[in-house]
This record gives C-alpha cells, structure tokens and sequence, in this order.
C-alpha cells in the first residue's frame, strides 16, 4: 500500500486511499480507539434529536457513512428513522451494505456514493445530517458544511463527530502519545505505514474547537455547541442551519 506522489502533495484522505484500507478498517478503529468509538458514535446517534429528544428524526442523511457504523447506530436509536449514507470510497460503502443487512436494517438505510461537496439532495431535505470522522478528510470543510446545512430542515441538527488533538496537561499528553505513536504503529502494523501516518497527521492538523466552531458559523450554522469526549480526543459538534443563511429555499 504505497501511496501515489499525487496523493502525497494532497495529504490523501481520498476515497482511493479509503477503499486500500476498507476490509480493515472496523477492526483498526476498535483497536486505535481502545473500543471507545462504538459509545463516541452512540453520543453522536443521541444528539441527532432535538428539543431535548422530544423530536425524533425521521429522515437522517450521513456524510461520509464509510463502512455504516454511525448509520446502523441511528436506526437503532429511531426506530421510524430512514436513514441515507453517502461515501467517496466504494469498498467502504460495500462493507457497509453488508453490515447493514447483517444489522436487519436495508428496509431503513441505504448506502451509496456521494461527495459531500456537492450532496445530491434538494434544500432542507433531512431532519438531521450527521458526519462522524469524515470531515478532516474533506478538502474544503467550508463547503462541506455550507451543503450540511443546505441540506437540512430549519429547526434540524448538524452533528460532526471528529477526532482531534488532545489539550494540555497530563491526560492530554498521554492522549497525544496514543494518537502520534500508538495509532500510526498499529495501523502500519495491520494496513499500511503511510495510510495511517496520514490519519496521524491530519488529526494533528485538525483545527482547534475554538477555531472549527467560528468555520461553522461562517458556513451557516448557528447555536453551535460542543462536546469533549474522552480527554480531548474526540470532539463533538452540534449546531442548527441558520435562519438568514443562504442555503436555498424549501424542497
């Protein structure tokens, strides 16, 4: 698994690079994150209600689905929910199908490709759109977020769930030595050295909260709350489209 020049110069994250890594991909996550990102996805699956969880969603679109994870734990949470995943990597969306009618769920959730700079979905047409560790990936977070919130119905949620680095002070430092050292050991150990020192450094790349959350505001999105998770390591984001933000008209 030997990355192109191109992919190099772009930093990857691409679907290609996805797909080089999908048959391992679920298995690397519960490594890497000590099984903590199965009750990291629950959290996100929680905060898709709103109103204190008196309104429940019925129509979910998630961005950057990947291998179904997030999408499986929203259909288990809202039993009337359908669920739409989007994802630029093919091998992950396979997976995922699989893992969906595994789950008992392909009557709820569908999986398909899609680029979340360009969702291919009518203005305020979901409830709620999540994205769990998609969103460093993405080239132009601003646009991304600019669709997110397009997409989704005035009074919805956003939620991004995103991992990245760990503040200051002992737990931070032992965080940040699991994120440099533990997690590019262990996934070039099980798929491929540069795949991973790519997820290393694009968490370390990953703006600070305080910094995300003004990208948010700038790309519609207001109300925008945060979560810790876990020391730091994981962040999650929740906001609402904003009323006077330019995101289209209703579908």
């Amino acid at each position: 698994m030997v990355l192109t020049e191109a992919e190099r110069v772009r930093g990857d994250g691409s679907g290609a690079m996805f797909d080089r890594i999908a048959a391992r991909y679920d298995l690397l996550n519960r490594l890497i994150s000590l099984g903590w990102d199965r009750r990291w996805r629950r959290i996100a699956a929680e905060a898709v209600a709103v109103n204190g969880g008196t309104r429940r969603p019925t129509r979910v679109l998630d961005v950057a689905s990947g291998t179904g994870d997030l999408a499986i734990e929203i259909a288990r949470r809202y039993p009337g929910a359908a669920i739409c995943g989007i994802d630029a990597s093919r091998g992950m969306t396979e997976i995922g199908r699989r893992k969906v009618d595994q789950a008992g769920f392909g009557d709820r959730i569908t999986l398909d490709a899609g680029d979340a700079l360009g969702l291919p979905f009518a203005d305020h047409s979901f409830d709620a759109v999540t994205i769990a560790f998609g969103i460093r990936n993405i080239p132009d977070r601003s646009r991304a977020l600019r669709e997110m919130a397009r997409v989704t119905r005035r009074g919805g949620r956003v939620v991004v769930l995103e991992a990245g680095e760990p503040p200051a002070g002992l737990t931070g430092a032992l965080a940040r030595f699991h994120v440099h050292v533990i997690v590019p050991f262990l996934g070039g150990l099980l798929a491929g050295a540069e795949e991973y020192r790519y997820l290393e450094r694009s968490i370390r790349a990953f703006p600070p909260v305080s910094e995300f959350v003004r990208t948010m505001a700038a790309a519609g999105l207001e109300e925008v709350e945060t979560r810790s998770l876990t020391f730091g390591v994981c962040n999650l984001f929740l906001a609402r489209p904003a009323a006077a933000s330019p995101v289209g008209t209703d579908a």
